[in-house]
């Protein structure tokens, strides 16, 4: 799987972490497709073994924005060009995926630190940006009312 701006994940990444996800094996369209960069949306917990719940991205916009896509400031991607910074990257809150470890990557830079050690991209969104993309999920999962009650408080 690999490629050249990734490295497959061992542990648990951050909610709010962006990695890319191989989707190829086994994913039918309409389902997401090819490899693309993932949102991790949920933290780990015990028993859940190495599988984690992740939220499409895509550098496409939508035909129609609906209340389940979100636009992400472009100061929260890494500059590469896999994510086309000319485009803006949407929040697909209708893409919702528990995924194993063996479909995802970490994202790499392309540099080297202070000690020759590869970099990867590790920012995470913030709580306030977090906020919104899981009202955008709950909007794809047909629950907009649980969506404003959150925003509500």
């Amino acid at each position: 799987m690999g490629g050249p701006d990734a490295m497959p994940i061992k542990h648990f990444p951050r909610v709010g972490q962006i990695l890319i996800c191989d989707f190829s094996p086994s994913f039918k369209e309409p389902e997401m497709v090819k490899r693309r960069p993932v949102l991790v949306v949920a933290d780990a917990f015990k028993g859940r073994g190495r599988v984690l719940t992740v939220v499409g991205l895509s550098t496409t916009a939508p035909h129609t924005v609906m209340p389940f896509h979100m636009r992400l400031p472009r100061a929260s991607l890494p500059a590469l060009p896999a994510f086309q910074q000319s485009e803006a990257t949407w929040v697909k809150g209708d893409m919702i995926y528990t995924v194993g470890f063996h479909r995802l990557d970490a994202i790499r830079l392309g540099t080297r630190g202070p000690h020759g050690k590869r970099e990867y991209f590790k920012q995470r969104l913030s709580k306030e940006c977090m906020r919104e993309v899981y009202a955008c999920i709950l909007h794809g999962l047909n629950q907009a009312e649980i969506a404003k009650l959150l925003s509500d408080a």
